[in-house]
């Protein structure tokens, strides 16, 4: 059943990350040539967040005002009971500062530590995902679903790093989950940011996606956008996902055992 307080939410949410999109858009120049200092990368990707965030922040908080801002997005774990806005401002956003097409805005209300409303917008391709607890995903105002893939050999899968300075023992999981998930599925696709490959399984593009990182920001939109087009969303050991989670599988749940049977044996390596 559809979170009905909720529902009218949405049409405030998506009208403040158009806005917000089209901040960022403006700030895009796919021929400027990026930054050459690390310095100068991270200069760059906080000035996306700050702009965005100027007219992000202060409508979604008048919206919600008993609900509080998870300040930072690269932050894991759980929070406090409650509700809170988890917004990346700039998904992607080192994309968007290379000059490359992969990025987007995200705003989820968490309530409680359980995603129950959300909005994931592509400006430069004009896809709005949205998703209220128990209505469905849909895809500019489509319901879309996922895919219906029964077997692992057929599908299209992916991964990816969730953020710099990631856990050395993240990186090793991940690293083995690459050539076992290679010997198994058909295709794979390792890239950044997080978002973008799950709004691909919760429209049937890509079948599955997995990550051995927690960070709460880059999981909680697509993770009930996955849900809510049909698909499965755990641990890897097959327990329900939850932003206490330590890793984290979507996929369409036709593949989604076989799934687990390739990534369980790899979840506890390097400990």
């Amino acid at each position: 059943m559809t979170t009905q307080s909720d529902q009218p939410l949405l049409k405030p949410v998506v009208n403040a990350l158009r806005e917000g999109g089209g901040v960022l858009r403006s700030r895009f120049d796919p021929s400027r040539r990026p930054p050459t200092t690390l310095d100068a990368v991270v200069a760059a990707i906080d000035a996306n967040d700050e702009a965005v965030l100027m007219t992000l922040r202060p409508q979604l908080e008048g919206l919600r005002p008993q609900a509080r801002w998870a300040e930072d997005e690269l932050e894991s774990g759980p929070l406090p009971d409650g509700e809170w806005w988890v917004v990346d401002p700039a998904e992607g956003n080192i994309n968007h500062v290379q000059g490359l097409s992969e990025w987007g805005l995200t705003a989820t209300l968490v309530r409680d530590n359980q995603p129950v409303l959300t909005a994931a917008y592509l400006p430069l391709q004009d896809q709005l995902f949205t998703a209220v607890r128990g209505g469905g995903t849909r895809l500019n105002g489509e319901p879309i679903h996922v895919s219906g893939k029964n077997e692992l050999r057929a599908a299209i899968v992916g991964t990816g790093q969730a953020r710099p300075g990631e856990d050395p023992r993240d990186l090793y999981r991940l690293g083995l989950s690459v050539p076992a998930m290679l010997a198994r599925a058909l295709v794979l696709r390792v890239s950044v940011p997080v978002t973008i490959p799950l709004l691909n399984v919760a429209a049937g593009q890509m079948d599955a996606f997995w990550q051995f990182s927690a960070v709460r920001s880059g999981l909680v939109s697509g993770a009930l956008l996955v849900q809510e087009a049909g698909g499965r969303v755990t641990n890897m050991l097959g327990q329900p996902w939850s932003v206490q989670s330590q890793t984290f599988v979507a996929s369409a749940p036709g593949i989604h055992e076989e799934l687990l049977d390739v990534l369980a044996p790899i979840e506890g390596a390097g400990a």
